[in-house]
């Protein structure tokens, strides 16, 4: 459930909104503009209700019930529960559907509560030699019973405090064609899922929409809106608008708080085969915002101090006899420093073993590839297929210019070159700079692979993020050094 809003107004009260700036793109004296836009609907939403504030203590107290009966096994049952808990609460699971429905929940909620007691019935049994598992199994697989009692109640509790307009989630939907019309004359029906919605976005000039709710400006007032009236959920449910810029502006900081529902195109073939919701008979599908900062990143931060550091321990003597080499084919300076692009557009200075030495700084920072230079010695040559050239680069890691995992750093005068041709490069800086990637584990390395699909895959990185990505991108990159599938 996303987080509610508190509108403190009076009831009936609308929030105004201001004039478009001057020389916005699109106004509403111009004939190809949309109609004029209109306040936004006000109402009143009590807290900021969000599900885990119910569902996850009542999960944990019933998990728990178990230890007053059975006290030796405390240990036991509180390690149990705080894998179930971790298990349910991944991938956001805590987050209300909008279609509440046990029967949908439950398939899930039994398999993850019976992962829980297998892993802690093995660790007990190994602990113990077998010895009280049965038990253990018998007080605790009842009390899973009680995890799916209490999901019954907490989520007739949200479906009641929606209906009685206790939970209304402030919603703004971007389309007003007649798809969008129909979700929100539905949601205006039905208040079981929820969302109260405020108003519409629609570049085009007569929107379906414009009949049922108020059509409050273009795309291009988004953030603004999202910003000032205190927007819980965007819903995109088609319209005459530009899906690039969408794109652009539903990941901007303003809109980083919000749900983002979407109604997909050619609804009638989307089938709930997997955990999709609906309002209606109408599909939705809610996309994830990409953690960008938090305890996850906290953790990845960790990890890359630990190994990082560890490595540059172990690896010492290799670094030595690299340096070596380096200084006996190519002359003093075995270290290469460039100026790299990195999070948030920040410069680092990038540290590498140098496999040739450039005739100037220009040629440096703007010759594109010398993967067959002349120049570059049989050193220098394995150094870049094994990619060992790199290795400098964890004391970038350790000193926080990088991380182990994310998008390869660039060069300044090609990020910029390459961000006035290529729609959202640039948003591949939302995150810190990687030794390795998913495009290059992808086989995207080289001068001959396409910028373009190496940006794709690292906005894919960053949009599908998850410490479980990171530990994959790892494995494959060992598999890619061991193999030598580099430049």
């Amino acid at each position: 459930m996303a987080a509610g809003s508190t509108d403190t107004r009076p009831e009936g009260e609308v929030s105004r909104l201001p004039a478009r700036p001057a020389g916005a793109p699109l106004r509403h004296d111009d004939p190809a503009a949309p109609a004029p836009a209109r306040p936004l609907l006000g109402f009143r939403s009590a807290v900021h209700w969000q599900a885990w504030m119910l569902v996850l203590p009542v999960d944990a107290i019933l998990l728990v019930m178990p230890v007053f009966w059975l006290p030796q096994y405390a240990k036991a049952v509180l390690a149990m529960t705080l894998i179930a808990l971790a298990l349910l609460s991944g991938g956001g699971r805590y987050r209300a559907r909008l279609h509440l429905s046990v029967l949908d929940e439950l398939p899930m909620v039994i398999g993850r509560l019976l992962v829980a007691a297998a892993l802690v019935a093995s660790v007990f049994a190994l602990r113990h030699d077998g010895e009280g598992v049965e038990t253990f199994l018998l007080i605790v697989l009842p009390g899973l019973g009680l995890v799916v009692l209490g999901r019954i109640a907490t989520s007739r509790f949200i479906l009641a405090a929606r209906k009685r307009g206790v939970v209304a989630h402030r919603t703004l939907v971007v389309g007003g064609g007649s798809l969008a019309a129909d979700v929100i004359e539905l949601l205006e029906r039905h208040p079981r899922y929820g969302l109260a919605v405020a108003g519409f976005l629609d570049d085009g000039r007569h929107p379906a929409a414009a009949d049922i709710a108020p059509h409050v400006g273009a795309l291009s007032d988004l953030e603004r809106i999202v910003a000032e009236n205190g927007i819980d959920v965007v819903l995109v449910a088609g319209g005459e608008f530009d899906e690039a810029e969408l794109l652009d502006r539903v990941r901007s900081p303003e809109c980083a708080g919000c749900d983002l529902l979407v109604v997909p195109r050619l609804p009638a073939f989307v089938t709930q085969t997997t955990t999709g919701d609906h309002i209606g008979s109408v599909p939705i599908m809610r996309i994830r915002t990409p953690p960008l900062d938090g305890i996850s990143w906290a953790l990845k931060r960790v990890f890359d101090v630990v190994v990082s550091a560890i490595a540059l321990v172990v690896i010492a003597p290799v670094l030595g006899v690299i340096a070596l080499a380096v200084r006996l084919e190519g002359g003093p300076g075995v270290i290469f420093r460039q100026a790299r692009v990195g999070r948030d557009g920040r410069l680092f200075e990038c540290l590498k073993f140098r496999s040739m030495r450039p005739a100037d700084e220009r040629e440096s920072a703007t010759q594109w590839s010398i993967a067959n230079d002349d120049r570059v010695g049989p050193v220098g040559r394995l150094l870049r297929r094994t990619s060992l050239d790199e290795l400098p680069q964890l004391w970038n890691i350790l000193r926080g210019d990088m991380t182990l995992v994310g998008p390869r750093p660039e060069r300044p005068h090609f990020v910029e070159k390459f961000s006035s041709e290529l729609p959202r490069y640039g948003h591949r800086h939302r995150v810190p700079s990687g030794l390795t990637g998913l495009a290059q584990v992808s086989g995207l390395r080289g001068a001959d692979t396409p910028i373009s699909d190496r940006a794709r895959f690292d906005n894919f990185y960053i949009e599908n993020w998850s410490l479980w990505l990171d530990a994959k991108v790892l494995l494959r990159t060992i598999s890619e050094v061991l193999f030598a599938r580099g430049r």
